[in-house]
């Protein structure tokens, strides 16, 4: 191609009048016919007056074209001769050989763009793309969240903005905010701590992710609860941690004895409130964890992520507060309390470990919400975080019993009723057999959101049947007519069942 064909290159591919400008235009036609090929290494481009005459625009037009040509590397200027092709063929021969067979696909599987962990990490998700609406577990209602408060303080903040709340945070969190959170876990949840124990973090993804980095070593065995959270296991296993699932009964995980032969590295835990089914852990059994985490140096890692509302009874201790060897890795977040978009999570180790949990999560993670933190720090220390779980904490028991009155209006003796103790949720137990994926399924069809407790197990073949249903964000007088509307599907489905055996 010579100087004349370039022209007619750029002539014939150019629009006139397009939504792209000429100049970008230009640029664009020059690199794709370098880099495909019709415009060789080498070669001189025209003068950029002659090519503007040629086109009929003007000279800044090819001008730019060229500069940014030349500065990404397509073109070279030369003192006195003229502006030409750089050759930036690579050196193919330098390259080895594409590998093949087994070779080529051993970390992804054949066709694969993932590496193995990667898609055994997708393999078992369980994010939503819908996150409200009735009967989505783990939601609060965020439309009772009180804003012209929580706007009022940050507005006070920005008025006189200081510049430390506006870079990289501390690693540990902001200090007032720590501060807040550990003198509420004294008072609310028995926990024993001091503020340079906190670790704020963006959520309990990200303090399990840093204590099994830190305390972990890729192939430590973890035990965790049977079922669990699904983000739990996922977060444990793409830490390069083995999950080994351990059954859940009327006292929470069960301690068998064929594993307590064989300490693990972890033991994770919702002992408060199991997560999903809801038992609370008996004080026998968690004295005899602590017992075992201590003989065998294992760390316990306690999510306690949903007890400030509890309906009957005290609240209960944590499992923290118990702990006199420091074995305990303690986690909340305020995406119950307050609303999960907040992404601040917060997490309480022993003293000796605090300060390098400080810098892993400065060096992992680099925080940089401290505004969001300090707003947190006042809306705590002002008395509108208790104030705000008193009301919804009174209002949620409200929705829980119109929701379990409507269960048994609905479908009788048919399902049971756990986890309705505490929390947002209550797990929905059905008879054997039914296909609560097809319920949850056809449910989302009639705008209904709910989650198959099968799906939270381990192995298929040890999960029992049922629906996670979240009361928190659906009013009391649409319960009633939203759990009819469920109902009707899950009576299809046992009719299915009935019709099978």
């Amino acid at each position: 191609m010579s100087e004349v064909s370039i022209s007619d290159y750029l002539l014939t591919h150019l629009e006139r009048g397009g939504t792209v400008p000429m100049n970008r235009q230009l640029y664009g036609l020059l690199r794709d016919g370098i880099l495909g090929g019709a415009i060789l290494p080498g070669l001189r481009v025209p003068p950029s007056r002659a090519l503007a005459a040629d086109l009929g625009v003007s000279r800044n037009t090819v001008t730019y074209a060229y500069d940014q040509l030349i500065a990404e590397g397509y073109l070279e200027a030369r003192t006195g001769d003229g502006t030409y092709v750089a050759d930036t063929e690579p050196d193919m021969a330098r390259l080895p050989a594409a590998l093949t067979g087994d070779a080529a696909t051993a970390d992804g599987g054949a066709g694969s763009l993932l590496s193995g962990r990667g898609e055994r990490l997708l393999s078992g998700t369980g994010a939503s793309s819908a996150q409200w609406g009735a009967f989505m577990p783990g939601i609060p209602d965020i439309t009772r969240f009180p804003n012209e408060v929580w706007s009022k303080l940050q507005a006070r903040h920005w008025r006189r903005i200081a510049p430390g709340l506006l870079t990289y945070g501390d690693g540990a969190g902001y200090l007032p905010l720590r501060e807040a959170i550990a003198s509420h876990l004294r008072t609310a949840r028995s926990v024993n701590c001091t503020a340079e124990q906190v670790i704020v973090t963006s959520g309990t993804h990200q303090s399990i992710q840093l204590a099994s980095t830190l305390l972990g070593e890729m192939g430590d065995t973890a035990w965790v609860e049977d079922p669990c959270y699904w983000g739990t296991r996922n977060v444990i296993r793409s830490s390069g941690l083995a999950p080994l699932p351990l059954p859940v009964d009327e006292e929470g995980m069960q301690l068998p004895e064929e594993a307590l032969r064989t300490p693990p590295r972890f033991i994770f835990v919702t002992p408060s409130h199991q997560y999903p089914l809801g038992p609370v852990m008996s004080l026998a059994r968690r004295r005899l964890l602590l017992e075992y985490a201590a003989r065998h140096k294992v760390w316990v890692v306690e999510d306690d992520y949903d007890s400030e509302f509890r309906y009957s009874g005290p609240p209960l201790a944590s499992l923290q507060g118990l702990d006199s060897n420091e074995r305990v890795i303690y986690l909340g977040t305020f995406s119950k309390t307050l609303f999960p978009g907040l992404r601040i999570g917060f997490m309480v180790v022993p003293s000796a470990l605090a300060p390098r949990f400080a810098r892993a999560n400065a060096e992992l993670f680099r925080d940089g919400q401290s505004f969001l933190h300090a707003v947190l720090a006042d809306f705590m220390n002002e008395g509108h975080f208790s104030s705000h779980v008193r009301k919804m904490r009174q209002l949620y028991a409200e929705r829980l019993a119109c929701l379990q009155a409507a269960i048994r209006h609905e479908l009788g003796d048919i399902a049971t009723i756990s986890g309705g103790d505490a929390g947002l949720h209550l797990a929905l137990g059905l008879p054997t057999g039914t296909n609560d994926v097809a319920i949850s399924q056809a449910a989302k069809v009639r705008g209904i959101l709910t989650r198959p407790l099968s799906a939270y197990y381990a192995e298929p073949t040890s999960a029992r049947p049922g629906l996670m249903l979240g009361y928190a964000a659906v009013s009391t007088e649409s319960i009633p007519p939203l759990f009819a509307e469920l109902a009707q599907e899950i009576r299809g489905q046992l009719c299915h069942l009935d019709t099978r055996a």
